[in-house]
């Protein structure tokens, strides 16, 4: 072979043929063309006739060019020329070709496998035997027999790289092994994809000696073209990070990372940086949470192996959690609020979703789920709104996960969404079915998903919900307490699951929610969001014994397909430590609803490159693009130009009769297409309100007023009016407060926010309410506001039966969530927010008042002690009804005036009640109050 710089000719001797084209030249020179043929009839001789001035008697220059370059094209081609020829190596005997063929090998495999044909290509023009082995473990691995340099290359060309690493030491043992290599020497060649696992010293050594005289050749990548790796995400302050590695500590280096979708489209393309000298970069990912849950896989662009790609499943995939209390909002005391507690534990690890505080109940979990949501929290909501139960029970049903916690309102009463039935009352120490002390926490079954959770001494529980002894409760506790009743319970709803802590998550009931464990169980459960699918009916243990069946595996090049036939399932204890190899090949496994993912790279894989080896004769980089043949393309050109040099002949010998070319110029004619847009202006009334509704916000807003509910009855209306505005006056004369004239509200479609207290009496007549309307009621007590209900039936109560006024409150308040009640107790800050009362009368005396009962332990309530829900039945707004000479309308009974002064002292205690909360029950004004007393 002749080489030339990069290009070679394999039959130089051909060349001498060139020597021949002077002799072409001259032969062609003095050959003239054949005559050309005028034609001359005698009725054209004075017109058309030209008289040409020179006849041509040899070959024009530039036909004899043509033909000399098609002689010189056709000894070029049969020279056979090499363009970029691979290296010789030296040796005339066998030829053992030793591939890396992992991962690693796959970001440049067309180098390798270039390298591979133009050795190939080489023995077979010597006739040497060839052998092509890949260090990467496979099941089924051929004979290692030497063989012709056509099969040796359809063997290496089906050759592909693994998404595993190479196991150099097993090749090792298989070439000692084979009676094939039992010679003298054995030219070798090892393909390396640089970089070292361990044995790559020893590996070197072993070919050496199997090499002998002939010597080991090694060829690897620069240093600057070895394999990437990407390291699995991890999170840094809510970001998606990925990090990529690289084998040597070099200098700048740039790249991207892209996080695509399941169907391939790409999310997001990020950069990272190499700083000089060092050996990871970081690319993090700023993505909206709906797109990041989308992401199914990340890789390094332009990266194309299995090391470069890590599969996302739920575990990367960032939850979204959506919090609602029933609580009152907790802006003025949050270390008692539910949320504050449920916020610090999920936060770090969840996207917390939030809606507007202004917005009411019904709206806040029509709003959270109306988009994608994972996890929906309630806290001490017992009972839903029909509307709110509906949405919620079909969200659950398709896979959402509820989880509830208990607190007074649940203990009072709740719906039928949660996972076992509850007794009424709950359970509290020093109470009915009490405890002697606090109960700790057991350890945590095999089943529950808790399992393996460390339970602190310190954590115990003074009061909880009690669930019924239903036959498979224990199939459905998750956690328990020492005396064996049920901490946390869970049952299926469809596609998903409802889970309920018997607890609240503040510290009233216990100091679970102030601990480590309070955070790890949230963590655990909420990671069970996207998952719920492949959660077995009786808890986590029975998957912990289930097998993960391959689902898709990478190749070595990085793409998703077919699992082979050599992958078989893996344990779920044995996932995370499994080993790569053909048997566990990186991918999904599992279930299509809920695929785990096996990433190649693991955060403790380190890249190093090999370093100094003995026993290599030569050791080379890749020598860029694979070796081309000039043969065809050259003799291609050639008859090309053969084929013009045809033409040109007979156009020579004017066999083709000349025309005049007559040019056609075409104008270039555009025909504009006006398309006439019409603007179309926003309409005029584009507010979101009425004007009946701004005027009713303005004149509700500028001035602090009374309000009272409009139930239809005009009687009943007018009286409540006349009460509230003969309160309002009473109200202006005694107190600091100066209340404006009462407004009637329309709970359907009026704002309530504007009003501290709230009147609603109750009349047979009024229409059951809609389920926004109990969503409104519901935030304005949960936001502050106080009600104050009236049955106005003392005079009718006789016995046990239930009155009319009664019937109708529970009528219309079944579905709302109310707190436990009950009667004002002595000492509660209605008696003393004002006046000292004992009892509360109204046009009628002798009914009970019902206010927010208090914790057992004698806490505060959370809205700064102010109960959101008073009851009565005394018809306090006839007592406080007046006329605008300030005469009485209605009579009271039976104490006469005395009773109504005592109603509308009631009522001013009502109205400081729920405007200065429980200032009143301050220790530091008991002096004034006893002294008052006269104590």
């Amino acid at each position: 072979m002749l080489t030339l710089g990069p290009l070679a000719f394999a039959s130089p001797w051909l060349l001498l043929g060139l020597t021949a084209l002077p002799a072409i030249w001259w032969l062609l020179r003095v050959s003239p063309p054949l005559p050309k043929r005028v034609r001359f009839p005698a009725i054209r001789l004075l017109v058309g006739l030209v008289r040409e001035e020179e006849t041509p008697a040899h070959t024009p220059l530039w036909l004899l060019l043509l033909r000399l370059a098609i002689a010189a094209l056709v000894i070029f081609a049969l020279a056979e020329p090499v363009w970029n020829p691979a290296p010789r190596i030296a040796g005339t005997g066998p030829l053992l070709i030793v591939t890396d063929n992992g991962w690693a090998a796959a970001s440049h495999w067309n180098e390798r496998r270039a390298a591979m044909d133009g050795l190939i290509a080489e023995a077979g023009r010597a006739n040497r035997p060839v052998l092509v082995v890949g260090t990467a473990p496979d099941t089924n691995a051929p004979e290692l027999n030497f063989e012709t340099a056509d099969d040796a290359r359809a063997r290496a060309r089906a050759l592909e790289p693994q998404p595993i690493e190479p196991d150099r030491t097993a090749l090792a043992e298989r070439l000692e092994g084979a009676e094939t290599l039992e010679r003298e020497s054995v030219q070798t060649v090892w393909i390396s994809d640089g970089l070292d696992y361990g044995a790559a010293a020893q590996f070197a050594r072993r070919l050496s000696a199997i090499a002998g005289s002939a010597g080991l050749t090694l060829i690897e990548p620069a240093p600057g073209n070895r394999a990437l790796a990407l390291l699995p995400p991890g999170e840094e302050s809510g970001v998606l990070a990925a990090t990529v590695i690289r084998a040597e500590a070099g200098g700048p280096q740039t790249g991207s990372v892209r996080a695509t979708q399941e169907d391939g489209a790409v999310l997001s393309e990020t950069p990272f940086m190499f700083e000089d000298g060092a050996k990871s970069a970081t690319a993090a990912f700023e993505l909206p949470l709906e797109l990041r849950n989308k992401v199914a896989r990340l890789d390094i662009a332009g990266e194309q192996s299995a090391g470069a790609v890590v599969l996302a499943d739920e575990r990367w995939r960032r939850r979204s959690v959506a919090i609602v209390s029933g609580a009152s909002a907790e802006e003025a005391q949050p270390l008692l609020s539910d949320a504050y507690y449920l916020r610090r534990a999920i936060g770090p690890y969840a996207e917390l979703r939030e809606t507007p505080p202004s917005r009411d109940a019904q709206g806040e979990i029509e709003m959270l789920l109306a988009s994608p949501l994972s996890v929906l929290i309630l806290a001490d909501i017992g009972n839903l709104t029909d509307a709110d139960y509906a949405r919620v029970e079909d969200w659950v049903s398709q896979g959402g996960l509820l989880i509830r916690f208990a607190g007074p309102r649940m203990a009072e009463k709740s719906d039928d969404l949660v996972p076992v039935p509850l007794r009424s009352g709950g359970r509290a120490l020093g109470g009915t079915l009490s405890w002697s002390t606090p109960q700790h926490l057991a350890p945590f079954e095999e089943e529950s998903p808790f399992f393996g959770l460390d339970v602190p001494d310190d954590v115990t529980v003074s009061r909880q919900v009690l669930a019924e002894p239903v036959p498979d409760l224990s199939s459905r506790t998750w956690a328990r307490l020492s005396d064996g009743t049920p901490l946390v319970t869970a049952a299926r709803r469809g596609e998903g699951l409802v889970v309920l802590f018997h607890v609240p998550a503040n510290r009233d009931w216990s100091n679970l929610p102030i601990s480590g464990l309070f955070v790890e169980m949230l963590r655990r459960t909420v990671a069970l969001s996207q998952a719920v699918g492949g959660l077995p009916e009786q808890g986590a243990a029975s998957a912990r014994s289930d097998l993960l069946s391959p689902l898709a595996t990478l190749n070595g090049f990085g793409r998703l397909g077919t699992p082979p036939a050599t992958a078989t399932a893996i344990s779920v204890e044995q996932f995370e430590s499994a080993e790569r190899s053909p048997r566990h090949p990186p991918g999904l496994y599992g279930t299509a609803g809920n695929p785990r993912a096996l990433n190649l790279a693991t955060a403790d894989i380190e890249l190093t490159p090999i370093g100094v080896l003995n026993g290599v004769t030569e050791r080379r980089a890749f020598e860029g693009r694979a070796e081309q043949r000039l043969a065809t393309p050259a003799f291609v050109i050639a008859l090309i130009l053969l084929v013009l040099d045809t033409v040109a002949a007979l156009w020579v010998t004017g066999l083709f009769e000349t025309e005049r070319i007559r040019r056609v110029r075409f104008a270039a004619r555009f025909t504009p297409v006006l398309l006439a847009a019409l603007l179309l202006l926003p309409p005029g009334d584009a507010l979101a309100q009425e004007a009946g509704n701004d005027d009713f916000a303005l004149k509700a807003s500028l001035d602090t007023r009374l309000a009272y509910v409009i139930t239809g009855n005009a009687e009943i209306d007018a009286t409540s009016e006349a009460g509230l505005s003969g309160l309002s006056r009473i109200l202006a004369m005694r107190t600091a407060f100066e209340p404006a004239e009462p407004m009637g509200v329309d709970l359907a479609t009026d704002e309530l926010a504007f009003f501290p207290v709230l009147y609603w009496p109750m009349s047979p007549g009024q229409e059951d309410l809609a389920p926004e309307t109990l969503g409104k009621i519901n935030a304005y007590m949960k936001n502050g506001g106080t009600i104050l209900f009236d049955t106005r039936d003392q005079d009718q109560a006789v016995g046990g039966m239930v009155t009319p006024g009664t019937a109708t409150l529970r009528r219309l308040l079944g579905r709302l969530d109310l707190p436990p009640l009950e009667p004002v107790p002595q000492g509660h800050v209605l008696t003393k927010s004002f006046y000292l009362m004992h009892d509360f009368p109204g046009r009628w005396t002798g009914g009970e008042l019902w206010v927010e009962a208090s914790s057992p332990d004698g806490g505060n309530l959370s809205n700064d002690g102010v109960s959101t829900v008073i009851v009565g039945s005394n018809d306090y707004a006839a007592a406080w009804a007046r006329d605008r000479e300030g005469r009485a309308l209605y009579a009271v009974v039976p104490g006469g005036e005395r009773q109504r002064e005592m109603a509308e002292r009631f009522g001013v205690n009502l109205v400081m009640y729920a405007l200065t909360g429980n200032y009143k029950a301050d220790q530091v004004h008991v002096p004034a109050l006893l002294e008052r007393l006269g104590q």
